[in-house]
Protein backbone atom coordinates (compact mmCIF):
# COMPACT_ATOMS: atom_id res chain seq x y z
CA UNK A 1 0.00 0.00 0.00
CA UNK A 2 1.27 3.14 -0.87
CA UNK A 3 1.72 6.68 0.78
CA UNK A 4 -0.66 8.05 -1.39
CA UNK A 5 -3.20 5.29 -0.48
CA UNK A 6 -2.57 6.07 3.37
CA UNK A 7 -3.09 9.47 2.96
CA UNK A 8 -5.85 9.52 1.31
CA UNK A 9 -7.53 6.86 4.33
CA UNK A 10 -5.97 9.15 6.60
CA UNK A 11 -7.59 12.29 4.96
CA UNK A 12 -11.27 10.63 4.51
CA UNK A 13 -11.34 9.65 8.28
CA UNK A 14 -9.52 13.27 9.19
CA UNK A 15 -13.00 14.88 7.56
CA UNK A 16 -15.63 11.91 8.98
CA UNK A 17 -14.07 13.08 12.25
CA UNK A 18 -14.64 16.74 11.33
CA UNK A 19 -18.31 15.75 10.06
CA UNK A 20 -18.88 13.99 12.83
CA UNK A 21 -17.93 17.07 14.91
CA UNK A 22 -20.27 19.22 13.13
CA UNK A 23 -23.58 16.55 13.08
CA UNK A 24 -23.21 16.25 17.35
CA UNK A 25 -22.89 20.23 17.68
CA UNK A 26 -25.66 20.68 15.60
CA UNK A 27 -27.93 18.17 17.48
CA UNK A 28 -26.03 19.31 21.15
CA UNK A 29 -27.22 22.97 20.24
CA UNK A 30 -30.74 22.05 19.05
CA UNK A 31 -31.76 20.15 21.83
CA UNK A 32 -29.61 22.15 24.87
CA UNK A 33 -31.65 23.24 27.61
CA UNK A 34 -31.46 27.23 27.36
CA UNK A 35 -33.28 27.03 30.95
CA UNK A 36 -30.27 25.35 32.71
CA UNK A 37 -27.73 27.19 30.45
CA UNK A 38 -29.39 30.34 31.93
CA UNK A 39 -29.01 29.32 34.93
CA UNK A 40 -25.56 28.07 34.56
CA UNK A 41 -24.77 31.27 32.90
CA UNK A 42 -26.48 33.13 36.20
CA UNK A 43 -23.62 31.21 38.32
CA UNK A 44 -20.88 32.42 36.73
CA UNK A 45 -20.62 29.79 33.55
CA UNK A 46 -18.24 31.52 30.78
CA UNK A 47 -19.37 29.23 28.27
CA UNK A 48 -23.35 28.70 28.98
CA UNK A 49 -23.03 32.39 28.46
CA UNK A 50 -21.23 31.98 25.01
CA UNK A 51 -23.64 28.67 24.54
CA UNK A 52 -26.70 31.41 24.68
CA UNK A 53 -24.80 34.41 22.90
CA UNK A 54 -25.01 30.91 20.00
CA UNK A 55 -28.67 30.47 20.71
CA UNK A 56 -29.10 33.92 20.02
CA UNK A 57 -28.50 33.65 16.54
CA UNK A 58 -29.31 30.15 15.61
CA UNK A 59 -29.24 31.03 11.98
CA UNK A 60 -25.69 31.46 11.83
CA UNK A 61 -25.28 28.10 14.11
CA UNK A 62 -27.08 26.34 11.90
CA UNK A 63 -25.95 28.19 8.27
CA UNK A 64 -22.12 27.42 9.66
CA UNK A 65 -22.69 23.46 10.95
CA UNK A 66 -24.65 22.78 7.06
CA UNK A 67 -21.60 24.54 5.24
CA UNK A 68 -19.02 23.20 6.95
CA UNK A 69 -20.96 19.61 6.75
CA UNK A 70 -21.11 19.18 3.34
CA UNK A 71 -17.77 20.59 2.46
CA UNK A 72 -16.14 17.67 4.41
CA UNK A 73 -18.98 15.37 3.24
CA UNK A 74 -18.40 16.14 -0.23
CA UNK A 75 -14.78 16.35 -0.55
CA UNK A 76 -14.64 12.93 1.68
CA UNK A 77 -17.09 11.76 -1.23
CA UNK A 78 -14.84 12.65 -3.81
CA UNK A 79 -11.28 11.22 -1.94
CA UNK A 80 -13.05 8.14 -1.34
CA UNK A 81 -14.29 7.95 -5.43
CA UNK A 82 -11.18 8.35 -6.95
CA UNK A 83 -9.35 5.84 -4.60
CA UNK A 84 -11.58 3.28 -5.46
CA UNK A 85 -11.52 3.84 -9.22
CA UNK A 86 -7.54 3.99 -8.86
CA UNK A 87 -7.75 0.70 -7.13
CA UNK A 88 -11.03 -1.08 -8.83
CA UNK A 89 -11.60 0.91 -11.95
CA UNK A 90 -15.33 2.12 -12.61
CA UNK A 91 -16.79 -0.30 -10.66
CA UNK A 92 -15.29 1.61 -7.84
CA UNK A 93 -17.54 4.19 -7.74
CA UNK A 94 -19.97 1.71 -6.43
CA UNK A 95 -17.82 0.85 -3.41
CA UNK A 96 -17.07 4.14 -2.92
CA UNK A 97 -21.08 5.41 -2.71
CA UNK A 98 -21.63 1.93 -0.65
CA UNK A 99 -18.42 2.55 2.06
CA UNK A 100 -19.11 5.84 2.03
CA UNK A 101 -22.55 5.98 2.62
CA UNK A 102 -21.62 3.39 5.76
CA UNK A 103 -18.97 4.99 7.71
CA UNK A 104 -21.12 8.32 7.09
CA UNK A 105 -24.11 7.22 8.62
CA UNK A 106 -22.91 5.63 10.91
CA UNK A 107 -19.74 7.28 12.55
CA UNK A 108 -20.76 11.06 11.09
CA UNK A 109 -24.65 11.09 11.88
CA UNK A 110 -26.13 8.69 14.22
CA UNK A 111 -23.13 7.90 16.49
CA UNK A 112 -22.34 11.53 17.43
CA UNK A 113 -26.20 12.75 16.85
CA UNK A 114 -27.50 9.81 19.43
CA UNK A 115 -24.47 10.94 22.35
CA UNK A 116 -25.18 14.96 21.78
CA UNK A 117 -29.08 14.12 22.51
CA UNK A 118 -27.96 12.44 25.45
CA UNK A 119 -25.87 14.69 26.92
CA UNK A 120 -26.84 17.41 24.81
CA UNK A 121 -25.73 20.24 27.88
CA UNK A 122 -21.89 18.55 28.15
CA UNK A 123 -21.61 18.98 24.41
CA UNK A 124 -23.09 22.17 24.14
CA UNK A 125 -20.36 23.46 26.66
CA UNK A 126 -17.57 21.71 25.20
CA UNK A 127 -18.06 22.99 21.41
CA UNK A 128 -18.98 25.96 21.94
CA UNK A 129 -15.93 28.09 21.90
CA UNK A 130 -14.85 25.99 18.35
CA UNK A 131 -17.97 26.75 17.43
CA UNK A 132 -17.43 30.61 17.92
CA UNK A 133 -14.46 30.64 16.18
CA UNK A 134 -16.16 28.51 12.93
CA UNK A 135 -18.93 31.07 12.87
CA UNK A 136 -16.29 33.75 12.62
CA UNK A 137 -14.07 32.41 9.98
CA UNK A 138 -17.21 30.86 7.60
CA UNK A 139 -19.16 33.97 8.17
CA UNK A 140 -18.82 35.53 4.62
CA UNK A 141 -19.97 32.42 3.31
CA UNK A 142 -23.02 32.30 5.99
CA UNK A 143 -23.94 35.77 5.19
CA UNK A 144 -24.30 35.17 1.51
CA UNK A 145 -26.58 32.40 2.08
CA UNK A 146 -28.49 34.07 4.81
CA UNK A 147 -29.37 37.02 2.40
CA UNK A 148 -30.43 34.37 -0.62
CA UNK A 149 -32.29 32.70 2.14
CA UNK A 150 -33.96 35.82 3.87
CA UNK A 151 -35.23 37.08 0.03
CA UNK A 152 -36.78 34.28 -0.46
CA UNK A 153 -38.45 33.74 2.64
CA UNK A 154 -39.60 37.04 3.17
CA UNK A 155 -43.04 36.34 2.74
CA UNK A 156 -43.11 34.34 6.05
CA UNK A 157 -44.46 35.96 9.11
CA UNK A 158 -42.53 38.54 10.91
CA UNK A 159 -42.56 40.33 14.07
CA UNK A 160 -46.31 39.87 13.83
CA UNK A 161 -45.83 36.04 14.24
CA UNK A 162 -44.74 37.08 18.22
CA UNK A 163 -48.03 36.21 19.85
CA UNK A 164 -48.14 32.90 18.00
CA UNK A 165 -44.59 32.38 19.53
CA UNK A 166 -45.53 33.04 22.94
CA UNK A 167 -48.42 30.90 22.96
CA UNK A 168 -46.02 28.38 21.41
CA UNK A 169 -43.59 29.08 24.15
CA UNK A 170 -46.52 28.35 26.63
CA UNK A 171 -47.59 25.09 25.05
CA UNK A 172 -44.08 24.06 25.44
CA UNK A 173 -44.42 25.08 29.08
CA UNK A 174 -47.60 23.14 29.45
CA UNK A 175 -46.25 20.02 27.36
CA UNK A 176 -43.10 20.05 29.80
CA UNK A 177 -44.91 19.95 32.80
CA UNK A 178 -47.46 17.21 31.27
CA UNK A 179 -44.55 15.41 30.19
CA UNK A 180 -42.89 15.43 34.16
CA UNK A 181 -45.93 14.46 35.68
CA UNK A 182 -46.31 11.14 33.70
CA UNK A 183 -42.92 10.29 34.44
CA UNK A 184 -43.04 10.94 37.93
CA UNK A 185 -40.72 14.40 38.10
CA UNK A 186 -43.27 16.57 39.41
CA UNK A 187 -46.03 16.05 41.54
CA UNK A 188 -49.72 16.85 40.26
CA UNK A 189 -51.01 19.13 42.74
CA UNK A 190 -47.74 20.88 41.56
CA UNK A 191 -48.42 20.56 38.20
CA UNK A 192 -51.99 22.15 38.22
CA UNK A 193 -50.44 24.87 40.56
CA UNK A 194 -48.04 25.52 37.46
CA UNK A 195 -50.57 25.12 34.69
CA UNK A 196 -52.98 27.87 37.15
CA UNK A 197 -50.01 29.75 36.59
CA UNK A 198 -50.08 29.47 32.48
CA UNK A 199 -53.85 29.69 32.82
CA UNK A 200 -54.02 33.51 34.32
CA UNK A 201 -53.83 34.65 30.94
CA UNK A 202 -56.15 32.56 28.87
CA UNK A 203 -59.03 32.76 31.64
CA UNK A 204 -61.62 35.76 31.97
CA UNK A 205 -63.03 36.62 35.62
CA UNK A 206 -66.48 36.01 34.28
CA UNK A 207 -64.84 32.42 34.17
CA UNK A 208 -64.88 31.91 38.18
CA UNK A 209 -66.42 34.84 39.68
CA UNK A 210 -69.05 34.70 42.45
CA UNK A 211 -72.41 34.73 40.33
CA UNK A 212 -75.05 37.46 41.38
CA UNK A 213 -77.22 34.74 42.51
CA UNK A 214 -74.90 33.07 45.36
CA UNK A 215 -74.01 36.71 46.14
CA UNK A 216 -74.30 37.85 49.86
CA UNK A 217 -75.42 41.38 50.24
CA UNK A 218 -76.71 43.67 52.68
CA UNK A 219 -79.53 46.45 51.88
CA UNK A 220 -79.03 50.27 52.43
CA UNK A 221 -81.80 50.57 53.70
CA UNK A 222 -82.49 48.08 55.96
CA UNK A 223 -82.36 48.05 60.21
CA UNK A 224 -79.11 49.23 61.28
CA UNK A 225 -79.35 45.45 63.88
CA UNK A 226 -80.43 43.66 61.26
CA UNK A 227 -77.34 44.81 59.03
CA UNK A 228 -75.10 43.99 61.89
CA UNK A 229 -76.85 40.01 61.91
CA UNK A 230 -75.89 39.68 58.48
CA UNK A 231 -72.50 40.57 59.13
CA UNK A 232 -71.91 38.53 61.68
CA UNK A 233 -73.98 35.33 60.41
CA UNK A 234 -72.07 36.00 56.80
CA UNK A 235 -68.37 34.25 56.47
CA UNK A 236 -67.04 36.96 54.38
CA UNK A 237 -65.25 40.16 55.89
CA UNK A 238 -66.91 42.62 52.65
CA UNK A 239 -69.99 42.73 51.58
CA UNK A 240 -71.55 44.55 48.85
CA UNK A 241 -74.45 47.35 49.52
CA UNK A 242 -77.41 48.00 46.99
CA UNK A 243 -79.68 50.57 47.67
CA UNK A 244 -83.45 50.52 46.26
CA UNK A 245 -82.91 47.85 43.95
CA UNK A 246 -80.55 44.64 43.62
CA UNK A 247 -78.67 46.05 40.32
CA UNK A 248 -77.37 49.59 42.32
CA UNK A 249 -74.73 48.73 44.26
CA UNK A 250 -73.41 51.67 45.98
CA UNK A 251 -70.55 50.50 48.22
CA UNK A 252 -68.52 47.46 49.41
CA UNK A 253 -69.02 47.62 54.06
CA UNK A 254 -65.51 45.64 55.88
CA UNK A 255 -66.73 43.94 58.49
CA UNK A 256 -63.55 45.29 60.63
CA UNK A 257 -65.09 49.16 60.04
CA UNK A 258 -68.24 48.16 61.43
CA UNK A 259 -66.38 46.95 64.85
CA UNK A 260 -64.92 50.10 64.60
CA UNK A 261 -67.76 52.27 64.70
CA UNK A 262 -69.75 49.96 66.83
CA UNK A 263 -66.30 50.69 69.33
CA UNK A 264 -66.48 54.70 68.58
CA UNK A 265 -70.41 54.93 69.81
CA UNK A 266 -70.45 52.71 72.69
CA UNK A 267 -71.53 49.71 71.03
CA UNK A 268 -74.88 51.64 70.27
CA UNK A 269 -76.14 49.62 67.25
CA UNK A 270 -79.08 51.71 66.78
CA UNK A 271 -76.45 54.42 65.85
CA UNK A 272 -74.78 52.44 63.06
CA UNK A 273 -74.30 54.90 60.14
CA UNK A 274 -72.86 52.29 57.38
CA UNK A 275 -73.29 55.40 54.20
CA UNK A 276 -70.51 56.71 56.62
CA UNK A 277 -68.09 53.63 56.84
CA UNK A 278 -68.91 51.98 53.54
CA UNK A 279 -66.05 52.09 50.29
CA UNK A 280 -66.61 52.67 47.14
CA UNK A 281 -67.49 49.62 45.08
CA UNK A 282 -65.06 48.63 42.10
CA UNK A 283 -66.88 47.71 39.14
CA UNK A 284 -64.58 45.61 36.40
CA UNK A 285 -65.71 44.40 32.77
CA UNK A 286 -66.24 40.58 32.79
CA UNK A 287 -64.14 40.20 29.79
CA UNK A 288 -61.03 41.57 31.83
CA UNK A 289 -58.42 38.73 32.48
CA UNK A 290 -57.50 36.66 35.38
CA UNK A 291 -53.43 37.92 35.00
CA UNK A 292 -54.94 41.82 34.69
CA UNK A 293 -57.28 41.78 37.01
CA UNK A 294 -54.59 40.05 39.33
CA UNK A 295 -52.13 42.88 38.82
CA UNK A 296 -54.71 45.24 39.04
CA UNK A 297 -55.54 43.80 42.64
CA UNK A 298 -52.14 44.45 43.91
CA UNK A 299 -51.95 47.79 42.16
CA UNK A 300 -55.46 49.34 43.57
CA UNK A 301 -54.31 47.60 47.30
CA UNK A 302 -58.05 45.96 46.92
CA UNK A 303 -59.51 42.12 47.45
CA UNK A 304 -62.41 42.51 45.87
CA UNK A 305 -64.40 43.94 42.80
CA UNK A 306 -67.99 44.02 41.34
CA UNK A 307 -68.00 42.31 37.86
CA UNK A 308 -70.45 44.45 35.05
CA UNK A 309 -71.21 42.99 31.84
CA UNK A 310 -71.15 44.85 28.56
CA UNK A 311 -74.47 46.97 29.38
CA UNK A 312 -72.94 48.00 33.07
CA UNK A 313 -75.49 45.63 35.30
CA UNK A 314 -74.00 43.35 37.72
CA UNK A 315 -73.16 39.73 36.83
CA UNK A 316 -71.25 38.97 40.27
CA UNK A 317 -68.32 39.35 42.21
CA UNK A 318 -64.33 38.48 41.84
CA UNK A 319 -61.91 38.47 45.21
CA UNK A 320 -57.96 38.29 45.28
CA UNK A 321 -58.54 34.34 46.79
CA UNK A 322 -60.83 33.43 43.76
CA UNK A 323 -57.84 34.10 41.73
CA UNK A 324 -55.30 32.60 44.23
CA UNK A 325 -57.36 29.45 44.32
CA UNK A 326 -56.80 29.28 40.64
CA UNK A 327 -53.09 28.81 40.63
CA UNK A 328 -52.99 26.72 44.17
CA UNK A 329 -56.72 25.02 44.46
CA UNK A 330 -59.31 25.56 47.14
CA UNK A 331 -58.55 28.08 50.06
CA UNK A 332 -60.24 27.10 52.92
CA UNK A 333 -60.31 28.80 57.04
CA UNK A 334 -61.85 27.60 60.21
CA UNK A 335 -65.13 29.75 58.85
CA UNK A 336 -66.02 28.34 55.37
CA UNK A 337 -68.29 25.92 55.15
CA UNK A 338 -67.48 22.36 54.14
CA UNK A 339 -67.08 21.94 50.37
CA UNK A 340 -68.99 19.34 49.43
CA UNK A 341 -70.08 20.15 45.65
CA UNK A 342 -68.28 17.16 44.48
CA UNK A 343 -69.03 13.76 46.39
CA UNK A 344 -67.75 10.57 44.86
CA UNK A 345 -70.03 7.56 45.34
CA UNK A 346 -68.93 4.06 46.62
CA UNK A 347 -70.00 2.49 42.97
CA UNK A 348 -67.32 5.32 41.21
CA UNK A 349 -69.71 7.83 40.48
CA UNK A 350 -69.76 11.21 40.99
CA UNK A 351 -72.40 13.56 42.42
CA UNK A 352 -71.85 17.05 41.87
CA UNK A 353 -73.50 20.24 41.63
CA UNK A 354 -74.74 21.97 38.40
CA UNK A 355 -73.13 25.22 39.38
CA UNK A 356 -69.71 23.40 39.93
CA UNK A 357 -67.01 25.06 37.71
CA UNK A 358 -65.84 22.57 35.05
CA UNK A 359 -62.09 23.75 35.61
CA UNK A 360 -62.25 22.65 39.59
CA UNK A 361 -64.32 19.30 38.22
CA UNK A 362 -61.09 18.44 36.20
CA UNK A 363 -58.64 19.41 38.95
CA UNK A 364 -60.11 17.34 41.37
CA UNK A 365 -60.67 14.33 39.36
CA UNK A 366 -58.20 14.42 37.23
CA UNK A 367 -59.99 14.60 33.83
CA UNK A 368 -60.24 16.82 31.02
CA UNK A 369 -63.74 17.84 30.04
CA UNK A 370 -63.80 20.77 27.76
CA UNK A 371 -64.65 24.43 29.59
CA UNK A 372 -64.71 26.14 26.59
CA UNK A 373 -67.85 26.85 25.76
CA UNK A 374 -69.16 26.76 29.10
CA UNK A 375 -68.18 27.05 32.97
CA UNK A 376 -70.10 25.38 34.87
CA UNK A 377 -70.98 21.39 34.79
CA UNK A 378 -75.16 22.64 33.94
CA UNK A 379 -74.07 25.32 31.13
CA UNK A 380 -71.76 21.97 29.73
CA UNK A 381 -74.69 19.88 29.76
CA UNK A 382 -77.05 22.60 28.51
CA UNK A 383 -74.85 23.16 25.80
CA UNK A 384 -73.86 19.65 24.40
CA UNK A 385 -77.27 18.85 24.99
CA UNK A 386 -78.62 21.77 23.08
CA UNK A 387 -81.91 21.74 25.18
CA UNK A 388 -82.79 22.22 29.54
CA UNK A 389 -82.69 18.69 30.46
CA UNK A 390 -85.48 17.51 33.32
CA UNK A 391 -85.19 15.01 36.27
CA UNK A 392 -83.73 11.40 34.72
CA UNK A 393 -82.68 12.07 31.79
CA UNK A 394 -78.86 11.01 30.88
CA UNK A 395 -76.68 12.22 28.20
CA UNK A 396 -73.24 10.75 27.08
CA UNK A 397 -70.59 12.95 26.01
CA UNK A 398 -66.53 13.34 26.08
CA UNK A 399 -65.88 9.58 27.30
CA UNK A 400 -68.85 10.48 30.28
CA UNK A 401 -72.27 9.45 31.05
CA UNK A 402 -73.92 12.60 32.74
CA UNK A 403 -77.46 11.76 34.70
CA UNK A 404 -79.62 14.83 35.68
CA UNK A 405 -80.30 14.28 39.74
CA UNK A 406 -82.80 17.81 40.53
CA UNK A 407 -83.36 20.87 38.58
CA UNK A 408 -85.28 23.96 40.26
CA UNK A 409 -87.48 25.72 37.36
CA UNK A 410 -84.71 26.08 34.21
CA UNK A 411 -81.37 25.39 36.81
CA UNK A 412 -80.11 22.47 36.54
CA UNK A 413 -79.00 21.96 40.43
CA UNK A 414 -77.47 18.16 40.72
CA UNK A 415 -76.13 15.21 38.32
CA UNK A 416 -74.39 12.25 38.70
CA UNK A 417 -71.65 11.45 36.53
CA UNK A 418 -69.82 8.45 35.54
CA UNK A 419 -66.54 7.84 32.99
CA UNK A 420 -68.00 5.41 30.52
CA UNK A 421 -65.62 2.60 28.81
CA UNK A 422 -66.76 2.96 25.58
CA UNK A 423 -65.91 6.57 24.49
CA UNK A 424 -68.33 8.59 22.74
CA UNK A 425 -68.02 11.65 21.54
CA UNK A 426 -71.55 13.25 21.12
CA UNK A 427 -74.43 13.55 23.14
CA UNK A 428 -76.96 10.68 23.77
CA UNK A 429 -80.64 11.14 24.84
CA UNK A 430 -81.42 8.52 27.11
Amino acid sequence: MTIEILLTIFAVIVLLAVSSFFSGSETALTAVSRARMHALEQEGSERAGLVNRLLAAPERIIGTVLLGNNLVNILASSLTTSLCIGLFGEVGVAYATLILTMLVVIFAEVLPKTYAMAYSDRMSLAVAPIMKWLIVILRPVTVATEFIVSRILWVTPGTEDDGANILAAHDEIRGTIALQTIEGGVARHDANMLGGVLDLGDLQVLDIMIHRTKMETIDADAAPQEIVDMVLKSQYTRLPVWKDEFENIVGVLHTRNVLVALGQNGWNVAKLDIASIMSDPWFVPDTTSLKEQLNQFLKQKSQMALVVDEYGEVQGLISLEDILEEIVGQIADEHDALDSAIRVQADGTVNVDGSLPVRDLNRHMHWSLPDEEATTVAGLVIHEAETIPEPGQAFTFYGYRFEILRKNRNKITALRISPERKGVTRAVRQ
